[in-house]
């Protein structure tokens, strides 16, 4: 892991010692020249093995060293812009180079960004096509390691972004420094075990970190929760020695635009530091994930303090109910019937259906804060998860607009949604004989009759979505930056989202 300062490079060239440049080629006509040219201005020749290998529909990257050095090696990428391009392209590169240059000696790196217009159409703007190769080097460059006895300290590595213009290039540099922020925020909380973030710790953790970017923190105790009849989170909670929390972060912008009023927009989520199944016991294999099973509060953590430091013309809440789900002899039972803080009652089936009832009266308290829109965040279904796999989190909404606004910022960021249907026909799945609804429904639909359950707890006045993230929050193959590590998926699709509200 490199400790890394990203800075614009200036138009003079100036190569220091244990250095590397990338450059990108386009796969079109001009290739094999675009290849030649490159010789001159490196002072280098590739041989005709090292071409024809690049050039064949196989090929895709030279790498050349310069006994001379200035630099001391080259590394060519061809990027093939055809119908499989997609934004995501230029971030994963960078997420698998700098993982590969993690056991060089290596000191400068130097990034030459190809011309934009090329890639117009696949990106928002020049600025966000920038950013992409810096989020892919911090995507690629983050570890999780602190617990390891042999911990090697950072070395620190200069990286020069050359583009066409250094305007934009400082912009993006600075802006995705306070993205990733929010997202190496909320990876770390999904990456550390449960002994360690517990309802408690989890609180204080989050209030240390957002306190310091301005944001308003207040954290209700057990006592209030029950002050409040937020049954659902108590029942959750009741098994564990460590009693739930209930978060709310509030940024409000300092500065608002002329004549309006700043949208307000409450992000909830769910927060089960721990989750056994409770009474309901999970399998023991795999169970260790379970630490992750507070991402979607995690993700709301992190979106809220980036959203501070970026100081985004809009006032964001972040409610975040936490809660350990432990089997004990006061742990809540299946069959339990429990009233929630809107008056509604659940009947519990299954205990390990444990993340919508928090959030049951986490959305309760959310439309009772009149927002313009709500958005949950939750690893709520393993069956969104076998719908979609680990590329997409499910999208749940009846709003078509605001549908289409997350979806198209899911293309942009590759934090990808796919929207499921909301038809009330689900509803007759979770309804209960003895109380307003089920905690659970049959075997079928499983994602969507719990998006189902959650709709009864919000406003229907309030545009509302509900994104199941149990797929993407969680380690994967899917891309070179969500290998090894809870991936801090949802920050960088909500900051884009935040950014663009009017």
């Amino acid at each position: 892991m490199f400790k890394l300062n990203i800075k614009s490079a200036d138009k003079k060239i100036v190569y220091k010692p244990l250095s590397i440049s990338v450059k990108y080629l386009i796969d079109d006509k001009k290739i094999s020249k675009n290849l030649k040219d490159l010789e001159k201005v490196f002072n280098i020749k590739f041989t005709e093995l090292q071409k024809k290998n690049f050039l064949s529909d196989d090929g895709g990257e030279i790498r050349v060293s310069k006994p001379s050095g200035k630099p001391d090696a080259i590394v060519i990428n061809k990027v093939k812009l055809n119908g499989k391009f997609t934004a995501d392209y230029f971030r994963n590169h960078m997420a698998g180079f700098i993982k590969k240059l993690e056991k060089e000696e290596l000191r400068n790196l130097h990034i030459f960004i190809p011309t934009f217009k090329p890639f117009k159409k696949h990106f928002k703007n020049e600025e966000y096509f920038y950013r992409t190769f810096i989020e892919g080097l911090e995507l690629g460059n983050y570890k999780f390691d602190k617990y390891k006895s042999s911990n090697k300290p950072e070395k620190k590595l200069n990286v020069f972004v050359h583009a066409e213009s250094e305007k934009l290039a400082k912009a993006a540099i600075k802006k995705t420094a306070i993205v990733m922020d929010g997202v190496n925020f909320t990876k770390e909380l999904q990456n550390e075990p449960a002994n360690t973030i517990r309802p408690s710790t989890l609180a204080k953790r989050v209030k240390e970190k957002l306190i310091k970017a301005g944001v308003r923190v207040t954290v209700f105790d057990e006592k209030e929760i029950k002050k409040r009849n937020m049954g659902g989170l108590l029942a959750v909670g009741q098994g564990s020695s460590d009693k739930p929390k209930f978060i709310i972060l509030s940024y409000k912008p300092a500065v608002k635009a002329k004549g309006k009023k700043a949208k307000k927009i409450a992000l909830v989520g769910k927060g089960v530091t721990f989750d056994t199944g409770g009474i309901s016991l999970k399998p023991a294999q795999n169970m260790g994930e379970m630490k992750a099973d507070m991402s979607g509060a995690a993700l709301v953590a992190g979106t809220v303090l980036a959203a501070a430091k970026a100081k985004l013309p809009v006032e964001v809440m972040g409610i975040i109910p936490a809660a350990e789900n432990m089997p004990s002899g006061s742990s809540m039972r299946p069959g339990d019937i429990v009233k929630t803080a809107s008056g509604k009652t659940i009947e519990v089936d299954n205990t390990d259906a444990e993340g919508r009832m928090i959030l049951a009266d986490a959305l309760d308290y959310a439309s009772k804060q009149k927002p313009d829109t709500i958005i949950d965040f939750a690893t709520l279904t393993g069956a969104c998860v076998v719908a979609l796999g680990q590329v997409a989190a499910g999208l749940f909404t009846k709003y078509d607009e605001l549908a289409d606004t997350l979806y198209k910022a899911g293309l942009q960021t590759y934090d990808r949604l796919w929207r499921l249907p909301m038809w009330d026909e689900y509803a007759k799945l979770i309804e209960s004989k003895v109380a307003d609804v089920h905690n659970t429904g049959p075997r079928w639909a499983g994602a969507i009759t719990a998006a189902k359950f959650l709709e009864n707890f919000v406003d229907e006045k309030i545009p509302w979505a509900h994104i199941d993230i149990a797929g993407p929050a969680m380690n994967s193959d899917t891309n070179n930056y969500t290998k090894t590590y809870m991936t801090g998926y949802g920050v960088r699709l909500m900051f884009e989202y935040l950014s663009d509200v009017k």
